[in-house]
């Protein structure tokens, strides 16, 4: 995966500048609070929501128990139709074959469809560095582009930003990039979305190239699925003489017919719909109807090594519908760029650090930007259990041990600053395998229950600096148990 965003801190220093920030938070708390209650209603009219559910997670594991053969099997699809497959190790050799596509056609610009995978990998910074100015056409991503900015959200990159906010955007900068904004643009919705549609008019119709990701890719015809809001995607993917895909390769499903499960759950828990206003699909090339020329750029980039993991494998089943940040009150107060990764929020707190590794200090720290509340489990279309991952990978963090990285095992040293945390963890190991310390140590702890500090000392200050010390009880349950019932382990 490609680097942190430039200059990024750990989280709890990114975390701690983002929720001074009254304006983003006013932002986020509005548009997070208004999409988690339109999803709650939209799938509450589903009276098999549960089952769609684990059908979708059940077919997301079985297919990657079998990526290997679902990808020779979509390679050999795709080909047969009049593509070409392409296999890219990392974000340098996918942004190197993109590059060279694009150069072959002799066009320096391109039209984008909204696409995490080319963010991830920094597509269009290694794009311009070869002199190819890419488009993005996502309004919200548009937003961002001109705005200079970074995305915050997953469906919604521009979530930080107001309306006053886009309006200012647009006046000062659509001039530079086409098109400038009408005279006298207001913070109308309808009108900021026609400065937009105007502006993005021209590049549709002049644009030889465009490039995409994919929600999905069926293995047995080979067809790609891009299912949005705006209908931007499908000018890019029809209108362009040469389209190029750049799909993880755990997008892949089987067959046609598991769409029937994600073309439910995905609408509903994203943008709250019951059915995307645009889904594209399309196989290969077709003589008079969309682009003649067709290339799939198949990502790894720490994948397969993600993959590896047992536990942490799970994160490879997301559908990138952001239900999980929507209901985050981490992501609600600190926004997505505390989280210096395209894939913000609980999902990004365990598929950024296996993706790209916990060598960084933004990567070590992701882990721990949640209070497990276990809220974004409960939203997720696929059933990833967040909160079981980021223990895991708080485990990996703190005490280092067997990983995959670049397809090699390797041990991780334990990650610096977490030395306490070790001490007290061997320290709890030991008391649990001594009953009778334990027991010893729970009566103590009772009997002095007056003497203990509101706040702890040393490295465990950080922790009671937000949250209240819990009280010791009277007595341990053990004794309460013995007094009241005897030691009768039948007792009622």
């Amino acid at each position: 995966m490609s680097g942190t965003f430039v200059g990024m801190p750990a989280f709890p220093e990114a975390a701690r500048d983002a929720v001074r920030d009254t304006t983003l938070r006013g932002n986020l708390r509005h548009a997070t609070h208004t999409i988690r209650a339109k999803r709650a209603k939209a799938v509450a009219e589903v009276s098999d929501w549960a089952a769609l559910r684990e059908a979708g997670r059940r077919i997301k594991d079985h297919t990657l128990l079998h990526l290997d053969r679902y990808l020779e099997q979509l390679e050999a699809a795709v080909t047969a139709a009049g593509g070409t497959v392409h296999w890219a190790a990392d974000a340098e050799e996918a942004n190197r074959t993109v590059a060279r596509l694009v150069r072959e056609t002799g066009e320096s610009e391109v039209v984008k469809v909204k696409s995490m995978a080319t963010q991830e990998i920094g597509l269009n910074e290694a794009l311009e560095a070869e002199g190819i100015r890419a488009y993005e056409t996502d309004l919200a991503e548009l937003i961002v582009q001109l705005g200079e900015d970074r995305p915050s959200h997953i469906l919604v990159p521009a979530i930080h930003r107001n309306r006053g906010e886009i309006r200012d955007v647009f006046r000062s900068r659509m001039g530079h990039w086409g098109r400038p904004a009408p005279e006298g643009l207001t913070d109308s919705p309808a009108e900021l979305a026609e400065a937009a549609r105007l502006h993005l008019r021209e590049k549709f119709l002049r644009a030889k190239v465009g490039i995409s990701g994919a929600n999905f890719m069926v293995a047995e015809t080979g067809t790609l699925v891009v299912v949005e809001s705006e209908g931007n995607g499908r000018m890019c993917l029809t209108l362009p003489e040469t389209l190029i895909s750049v799909v993880g390769i755990e997008k892949v499903v089987p067959s046609w017919r598991d769409l029937e499960v994600f073309l439910q759950t995905l609408p509903r828990s994203s943008t709250a719909e019951r059915m995307n206003p645009y889904t594209s699909t399309w196989t290969g090339t077709t003589d008079g109807d969309g682009p003649r020329v067709f290339h799939l750029v198949l990502l790894d980039n720490g994948r397969t090594d993600t993959l590896a993991d047992e536990v942490g494998r799970q994160a490879l089943r997301c559908i990138r519908c952001s239900a999980c940040l929507n209901v985050c009150p981490v992501y609600e107060r600190a926004g997505g760029h505390a989280y210096g990764s395209v894939y913000p929020g609980p999902i990004g707190a365990i598929l950024s650090p296996q993706l790209r590794g916990t060598g960084s200090a933004i990567d070590a720290s992701l882990p721990y930007a949640s209070s497990l509340c276990g809220a974004c489990y409960e939203v997720c279309p696929v059933a990833i259990d967040i909160p079981e991952v980021l223990v895991h990978l708080r485990e990996r963090v703190a005490q280092g041990g067997p990983v995959t990285r670049e397809g090699n095992k390797v041990v991780l040293k334990p990650a610096a600053g977490h030395g306490a945390e070790r001490t007290a963890m061997r320290a709890a190991r030991w008391a649990f395998r001594h009953p009778g310390a334990l027991r010893a140590g729970q009566r103590l702890a009772s009997r002095t229950r007056r003497l203990h500090p509101r706040t702890l000392p040393g490295p465990g200050r950080a922790w009671t600096g937000s949250r209240d010390l819990p009280a010791v009880p009277p007595e341990p349950f053990r004794d309460w148990w013995q007094r009241t019932h005897g030691g009768q382990d039948g007792a009622r």
